[in-house]
C-alpha cells in the first residue's frame, strides 16, 4: 500500500509548488488572455500561465485530499489579553472535507465565547466591499449574523499601541467563503473589534 501524505506534508508540497510556479519553473502554456490568437500574441501571459499552473496543481491536491480523506484542518492558537484559545481552521491552500466542517462547527461556540470575552468594550466594525470599507455596528448586529453562522475563525493584529481582533463568521465551504466566490451557498462576514477611537486596518 502506498503512503498517504499528511495534512502538513500537503501544505509543504503546495508551498514548494507555488514557489516553483512563481519562479516560472511551471507554466500552463496553452493559457490565453483573450482567446483571440491575434490579440494574445501582443499580451504577456506568463503571470497567468504561472497562476493557472498552480491552480491546476492545487485542484489536484484537493482531489487527493478527498480521495484519501486527508483533512484540511490545521490547529491555530491565539493569545489576547492574557487569554489563550486553540482552535481549528482550514488551511488556506487546502479544501475542507465534510468531517472538517463538523470539526469547525463543533468549535464555533468556544471561538465565539473567546471573542465575546476579549472584545468586550471594544468598537465593532463590519467589513464590506472586500474589506476595503468598514461600518460601525453593535453587539446585537453581531448576534444576528451569528444566527446564520456555521463556523467561525479568528485573526489578530497587535502591537504596543494597537489591537484588532477579527472574527470571521462563515457558512458553507471555507475555501469558497473566504474569497466570496461561493455566495450564497458559501460565504462569510468579518467583524473587526478595535479599541475605542481606532479604525480597523485589516
Amino acid at each position: 500500500m502506498s503512503k498517504v501524505y499528511t495534512t502538513e506534508e500537503l501544505i509543504q508540497i503546495l508551498a514548494d509548488e507555488r514557489q516553483a510556479c512563481l519562479k516560472g519553473e511551471r507554466l500552463k502554456l496553452e493559457v490565453t488572455v483573450s482567446g483571440n490568437p491575434v490579440i494574445d500574441q501582443f499580451i504577456r501571459t506568463d503571470g497567468l500561465q504561472k497562476f493557472t499552473a498552480y491552480q491546476d496543481f492545487k485542484n489536484a491536491i484537493h482531489d487527493y485530499q478527498r480521495e484519501h480523506q486527508v483533512s484540511g484542518i490545521v490547529w491555530k492558537e491565539v493569545s489576547v489579553k492574557g487569554k489563550i484559545l486553540r482552535y481549528p481552521e482550514v488551511d488556506t491552500q487546502l479544501t475542507a472535507l465534510s468531517s472538517d466542517l463538523e470539526i469547525l462547527q463543533a468549535a464555533k461556540n468556544s471561538i465565539l465565547e473567546f471573542w465575546y470575552e476579549v472584545s468586550a468594550g471594544m468598537d465593532l466594525y463590519l467589513s464590506f466591499n472586500n474589506n476595503k470599507q468598514h461600518q460601525l455596528i453593535f453587539l446585537s448586529d453581531v448576534e444576528r449574523i451569528v444566527q446564520r453562522t456555521e463556523w467561525a475563525t479568528l485573526l489578530k493584529w497587535e502591537n504596543p499601541n494597537f489591537l484588532e481582533i477579527v472574527l470571521q463568521l462563515g457558512w458553507g465551504n471555507p475555501e469558497e467563503a473566504s474569497y466570496k466566490r461561493g455566495r450564497p451557498k458559501s460565504g462569510s462576514e468579518f467583524i473587526h473589534a478595535v479599541n475605542p477611537g481606532n479604525l480597523p486596518i485589516g
